[in-house]
């Protein structure tokens, strides 16, 4: 199972939510914590995340019955660029991109800065696609169909974002995906040993919208799992 993680903590965390994942079951985790641009996240910046590559290096030499997968959430830029630059990306497993600031640009805007993300060298996972925070933030104002199909084109997924205020792929825009044989990936999006048990929530969301085990990216076994990976990463 692949699990989007803001652990944090060094490697003493990562150790941590290593443990945590493999009592819930899980076989291999992703950490992706945020990039540098979210700064009340103390997101990385590409010295910080260099030195985390290594340490995960380090840590799957030691660890038994569970793999850490090296991976970041990095921020889409207005602009459709991306916040950390190639040379770092190009070092990880998995690139998770995600929308963290100008929730209301226009449609059009909002819907081309996505797609100029997704077409970056290294692009695996479009993060809570909408943005939408239940009962917080209406999600922004794009055109999903566009961004489904571009997803196909490209060879990347959506995530399904389990995080109970999110939920996000909503479950019409997961049938969407089915439709159009994009897969998506059922993340907990955990920031603590105790978020894993979300995954229900996005079990439960991911079969709202028709999806079955093999439209899901993280039911398969973790060298099936890096094949794809692969294809995303240049």
């Amino acid at each position: 199972m692949l699990v989007m993680a803001g652990i944090g903590g060094g490697p003493a965390g990562m150790m941590a939510a290593a443990s945590a994942a493999r009592e819930a079951g899980l076989s291999y985790l992703a950490i992706t914590d945020h990039s540098r641009r979210l700064t009340v996240a103390h997101g990385l910046d590409p010295r910080r995340l260099s030195r985390q590559i290594d340490e995960i290096d380090r840590l799957n030499a030691e660890l038994q019955g569970i793999t850490l997968l090296k991976g970041i959430e990095v921020d889409i830029l207005e602009d459709g660029t991306l916040d950390l630059p190639d040379a770092t990306l190009s070092r990880l497993d998995l690139v998770v991109g995600a929308v963290h600031s100008a929730f209301k640009l226009p449609r059009k805007a909002q819907t081309q800065r996505i797609l100029r993300a997704m077409n970056s060298p290294y692009f695996t996972i479009l993060a809570h696609p909408g943005g939408r925070l239940i009962g917080e933030r209406e999600p922004c104002d794009l055109d999903m169909l566009a961004i489904v199909r571009e997803a196909k084109k490209r060879g990347c997924f959506l995530e399904l974002n389990a995080q109970p205020e999110r939920l996000d792929l909503e479950d019409r825009y997961c049938q969407m995906a089915h439709d159009e044989g994009v897969m998506v990936a059922v993340n907990s999006d955990g920031h603590s040993r105790y978020d894993f048990a979300h995954l229900d929530y996005g079990v439960g969301q991911a079969r709202r919208g028709w999806l079955e085990a093999a439209d899901v990216l993280n039911t398969r076994p973790l060298s099936a799992m890096r094949r794809l990976l692969k294809k995303t990463m240049g």
